[in-house]
């Protein structure tokens, strides 16, 4: 059997080459669906007459830093937001331009979901600018979209893009914790709480850790759907309102599995309380059986000549078919109190 080499696909080489520069990704979108890839060359010289420019950076490069601050003429307000080490999703008036800051999931190898990455984004008539730090699985969704000719037609309708990717892989990680909390539920009513309390615990700590980007996210969406700015027409505030909508459904679907959870906790504190007791009051009337056995025979292991059974050979049997019989008496007395 022969093996054949791939040949490496030059577009591919030059975009991690421009990614460790900095540019992760760039495009020129037409207004009609078309978008063309750009260059770090091209993204410098672009202007708006070109048409709408999309350039989405890794803030952590020099590059990007230097493209922010000395070549893109934003403000200072504007750069230090999008370098911003630690932000939470909200929408800012900045002359004007809008300041958008969005969590998306991470998807990223060995990463925990709910660990959402920051998109801090900058939008302006004819251009939007997105910076990252780690890698958003959404920006390659969003890239296929306009390869495959479906680019957006202006920059809100790539920030709503942007946006409603960035939702459905959130949807998709709720499905999941859903379905957690559903094989929970099913293990607890079966009676199967070994491991359940841990799964429960690292399910509502998912949830409190997506619950409070999210909620805030919602926020942000609702101030697009109401926001009176230029950049925003009629249609945008539709599509914003649905993207709203879409993250108070996302809001109130954790909210419901975390008082799920809380149900699923009081049950299983409420069966191991109930097993408990039901340990304690066999251990209690196994003492009460054993405690006229333990008088009885104490009483014969006093050393004294006038014990009774001391000179009888079958002393010792007869004690025996003695006590047993007074087991016997008292499982009955127990039985007839519903005590066992």
């Amino acid at each position: 059997m022969r093996f054949f080499a791939m040949k490496p696909d030059p577009k591919d080489a030059a975009r991690l080459a421009a990614e460790a520069d900095g540019l992760v990704s760039a495009y020129l979108l037409d207004g009609k669906g078309g978008g063309r890839e750009l260059t770090w060359t091209e993204v410098r010289g672009w202007s708006p007459e070109q048409g709408t420019l999309w350039v989405h950076l890794n803030r952590t490069r020099k590059s990007a830093f230097d493209y922010l601050s000395q070549e893109s003429g934003l403000s200072a307000t504007a750069v230090e937001s999008l370098l911003a080490e630690d932000t939470r999703p909200r929408v800012v008036r900045e002359g004007h331009g809008l300041l958008i800051n969005l969590r998306g999931i991470n998807f990223n190898p060995g990463a925990d979901p709910e660990d959402m990455i920051s998109l801090r984004c900058w939008a302006e008539p004819k251009r939007l600018i997105s910076t990252r730090a780690r890698r958003l699985m959404s920006i390659n969704d969003l890239r296929a979209e306009i390869e495959a000719g479906r680019a957006p037609v202006d920059e809100m309708d790539c920030l709503f893009r942007l946006g409603r990717i960035l939702l459905d892989k959130v949807g998709v990680v709720i499905g999941e914790l859903e379905d957690g909390i559903d094989a929970l539920e099913d293990e607890v009513i079966s009676g199967e709480t070994k491991n359940a309390r841990e799964q429960l615990t690292r399910l509502r700590r998912r949830a409190v850790t997506m619950r409070r980007h999210l909620a805030p996210q919602r926020d942000a969406f609702m101030r697009l759907e109401m926001e009176t700015h230029a950049l925003l027409d009629e249609k945008d505030s539709v599509q914003f309102r649905e993207l709203a909508d879409m993250t108070t459904r996302f809001v109130e679907d954790i909210d419901s599995i975390r008082e799920r959870a809380v149900v699923i906790q009081d049950e299983i504190i409420s069966r191991l309380t109930e097993r408990q007791g039901r340990h304690s009051y066999t251990l209690s009337v196994v003492a009460a059986i054993m405690l006229p056995l333990s008088f009885i025979t104490s009483l014969f292991g006093v050393s004294m000549v006038s014990v009774p059974l001391t000179q009888d050979a079958d002393g010792f049997t007869n004690l025996l078919i003695g006590l047993g019989a007074l087991t016997l008496v008292q499982i009955v007395v127990f039985r007839l109190m519903r005590w066992l």
